[in-house]
């Protein structure tokens, strides 16, 4: 790469100042950089037209900006922040600027995909660069392919796959960290203090994120970090159990690059290195991987983000009408009659995290208890997730309705009162989101409807007042999932 006298370093979703592929690269390549971050209004505005004001995500990325820039500060330099379509923003600064090149890390995503070709095509026809980098995943693309130079399909083969080629470079390669602050003086001055937009500047209200405890920026990746790595041991057994700490909450500092994917592999990779039996880390790798996986899938069949990967998936007939409408709005309120369901659902919306356990849970519930289309789900999630990640996103979701890559066998349907019994036993995380459930016993906690009538009295509850009851049976409901998946066996013999 030859060198630049000036370059504009733009800040997506990897809002950190450490072990930064286009950082480093941008850094290393050019004598000054400018660095940017763009509130694009093309994502923002949809938020707003839908009525979205309070969107915990923004103010996440917000305070993730102050701390970015207020980091960016103390090595010299400084964020420059525009609110504004990306397109325009990114080719006006670097005209401004007289850059030679604007480095940036990849998005997997079709939108933004294009919006970047489109980028890149502008700066091209101006005598400019456009470089960018792999930095959200340990592996892209085409780095992993099965021995026939094809997409992998399916988990387990591409899972050893990946083992396999870190493991030949024993890590050092793949999970390398890319150094900032050695190159530090490269950073163009910082501009003027208070450039950044408020909130309310933006169109946004503050929520309740601080109320949650979800701190943002690198120091709120880092502090849960350091706590899930002293009980990473039990990880393996304690992340499906949603009423305890089980898991690393990392989640949202991923889909926001506030720390770094080849960070936390890393330390996982190292840890099992070092201790074969780790099973806890192996699981948590494991979890790491299935990220790539979902990506390396959206590359290749980008036609996910609205169909099913398994075409004969799509002739699937959905309830359709008000009932299907009436029956999805219980299932976003958490008016469903089933407990744990509701539960998760109001874990949801109360704080845009819902435990990954209870995500499989739902998503089989609305789809094969309800016969909802997946698609349905997957846009609420969408939504209300502060993790959402198209990605990962809809390979969950094409899971649970047995139309995506590797998914669960179509006749596989979860029960929601055995799922109940088996990972809130105690009924303790069904308590903390249902208080009025809070005095039933252990046993009927799960399954309300089947309490007797003075337990009910007992506790103050009227089924239909206080509780739904089912909007379903499941073993009825099984037997209409079974039909209606019959269409997939039928279009395949055809």
């Amino acid at each position: 790469m030859p060198p630049f006298e000036k370059s504009l370093l733009w800040f997506r979703r990897d809002l950190r100042v450490f072990d930064h592929a286009a950082a480093h690269h941008a850094l290393k390549a050019s004598k000054q950089v400018y660095c940017v971050f763009v509130f694009d209004t093309d994502i923002l505005r949809p938020l707003l037209e839908t009525g979205s004001s309070s969107d915990r995500r923004i103010e996440f990325i917000h305070a993730s900006i102050v701390e970015l820039d207020k980091e960016l500060r103390e090595l010299g330099g400084g964020l420059i922040v525009r609110h504004g379509p990306a397109r325009h923003e990114i080719l006006a600064l670097a005209a401004q600027f007289g850059v030679d090149a604007v480095f940036s890390n990849h998005d997997y995503e079709p939108q933004a995909k294009q919006r970047d070709a489109e980028i890149a095509h502008a700066l091209a026809a101006d005598s400019r660069q456009w470089h960018s980098f792999k930095d959200h995943v340990i592996f892209e693309c085409d780095e992993i392919l099965t021995f026939k130079n094809q997409p992998f399909s399916v988990f387990t083969p591409y899972k050893n796959a990946w083992m396999k080629r870190v493991a030949a470079a024993d890590g050092a390669f793949f999970l390398k960290s890319y150094p900032i602050k050695k190159y530090a003086q490269q950073l163009a001055p910082a501009p003027l203090a208070g450039t950044i937009p408020s909130l309310a500047e933006l169109g946004f209200k503050k929520t309740n994120l601080l109320d949650l405890k979800i701190k943002p920026g690198m120091s709120g990746a880092a502090a849960l970090l350091e706590d899930f790595m002293s009980r990473i041991a039990q990880y393996g057994q304690a992340r499906d159990f949603p009423a305890i700490k089980g898991t690393s909450y990392l989640s949202v500092h991923l889909r926001f690059g506030t720390i770094s994917i080849r960070m936390l592999a890393r330390m996982a990779y190292q840890t099992l290195h070092q201790n074969a039996e780790a099973s806890g880390a192996a699981v948590w790798l494991s979890e790491l991987i299935w990220r790539d996986f979902y990506f390396m899938i959206l590359h290749h069949h980008p036609h996910i983000a609205q169909r099913a990967f398994k075409p004969d998936y799509d002739a699937i007939q959905w309830e359709l009408g008000a009932h299907a409408d009436s029956l999805f709005q219980a299932w976003c309120d958490g008016r469903t009659g089933y407990p744990l369901v509701d539960a998760a659902m109001l874990q949801l919306n109360q704080s845009g995290y819902m435990h990954n356990r209870l995500r499989m849970v739902v998503a089989s519930f609305l789809i094969k208890d309800l016969g909802i289309d997946w698609r349905w789900g997957e846009q609420y999630f969408a939504i209300k997730l502060n993790d959402f990640d198209l990605a990962a996103n809809n390979g969950g979701w094409q899971w649970a309705a047995s139309s995506g890559c590797d998914s669960q066998p179509y006749f596989r349907i979860f029960n929601p009162i055995t799922q109940s019994e088996k990972f809130d036993a105690d009924g303790k995380f069904i308590r903390r989101y249902l208080p009025k459930l809070a005095s039933l016993s252990n046993k009927h906690i799960h399954t309300p409807w089947l309490a007797p009538v003075n337990e009910l009295d007992k506790a103050g509850i009227k089924l239909g007042q206080h509780y739904p009851l089912p909007l379903v049976q499941h073993d009825e409901a099984r037997k209409l999932t079974l039909q209606r998946y019959a269409v997939v066996k039928k279009v395949t013999k055809e």
